[in-house]
């Protein structure tokens, strides 16, 4: 008699956010003035000039080791622009991130890494994709956005341009299924008609995808819409005959609003006696009238409605 294993859980991973692990943010990198490293720079290089002149003999090799301390004194020399930050990574090891533009000293033998601050925006490609109607559209989006954690954004991810590209555009095409690209009479959200709420949701998605690498989102819009070339003609013969059908709603509703109140009017001033036959005779006369898309060509009528 063979007996089988019982079954062993298997071990799930977290996916999404949640599964990420970035035990990094950024914090500030000790700095000192920059007027310090250039003080000991030059005094440094003049102390190795004057052992190189002054000292006889073999002390002069002590001249070599100042020239070294100099070096060793430049390179801690750094230069920020405005609107740059300097991330800064010693012996391989994230120690801080400069912001202060203009000049400061730091830790010598410490490799810096430039990291743009300052607000960027790019156009995604135009996607073709289905709405949530299955039809297929075009969409483009343009993504406002900047750094705000320098640590993230070089350590989290390989190369958060990319990242950042590539996740914007997948946010797009998510966004873009979810909703119709008109919506039915003009009822509930949809691509065309409710641009603001879908840049809305737009901007919140994307901004979710790419926190992990320490940027945030500014503004996001939508600069392309349109069916796709296939279904365009179709879609615009249906746009074309919705706009009639609208149209037409509306004409009838204004013909009988027009012709109750005529029918009133007559009655209340006592005009004229009408009885239900010639009533009928009017309202059809007047509704020819006022839905025709032609001129209409009076008659006039001198007999009676009635046979004799």
């Amino acid at each position: 008699m063979s007996s089988e294993n019982p079954p062993t859980a298997v071990e799930t991973v977290p996916v999404g956010h949640d599964g990420v692990r970035v035990d990094i943010s950024e914090r500030p990198a000790m700095t000192f003035p920059g007027g310090v490293g250039l003080v000991a720079f030059f005094a440094l290089l003049a102390l190795g000039v004057w052992m190189l002149v002054a000292l006889p003999g073999t002390a002069k090799t002590f001249s070599l080791l100042v020239f070294a301390l100099s070096i060793v004194a430049l390179s801690a020399l750094v230069i920020v622009q405005p609107g740059q930050t300097k991330v800064v990574q010693f012996f391989g090891r994230y120690t801080g991130t400069v912001r202060t533009p203009g000049l400061s000293t730091l830790v010598p033998f410490s490799t810096r890494r430039s990291v743009s601050v300052r607000v960027r925006n790019f156009e995604t490609n135009r996607l073709k994709v289905n709405d949530a109607d299955g039809s297929p559209v075009e969409i483009a989006a343009i993504v406002v956005w900047q750094v705000a954690d320098t640590s993230k954004a070089t350590y989290a991810v390989d190369n958060y341009i990319d990242f950042v590209t590539v996740q914007a555009e997948s946010a797009l095409r998510h966004i873009a299924t979810t909703h119709p690209y008109d919506g039915s009479e003009g009822v509930g959200t949809s691509l065309r008609g409710s641009t603001d709420q879908v840049a809305d949701e737009l901007a919140h998605e994307v901004a979710e995808r790419i926190s992990l690498a320490g940027v945030e989102i500014i503004e996001v819009r939508i600069s392309h819409l349109a069916y796709a070339a296939e279904v365009a003609q179709a879609m615009l013969r249906r746009q074309q005959a919705n706009a009639v059908v609208a149209a037409r709603t509306r004409i009838v509703e204004g013909a009988v609003g027009m012709v109750d109140l005529a029918l009133r009017k007559l009655s209340e001033e006592e005009i004229v006696e009408l009885d239900d036959e010639r009533k009928a005779a009017m309202v059809s006369n007047l509704m020819v009238v006022l839905c025709s898309d032609q001129p209409a060509s009076p008659i006039v009528n001198t007999g009676t409605l009635y046979a004799s």
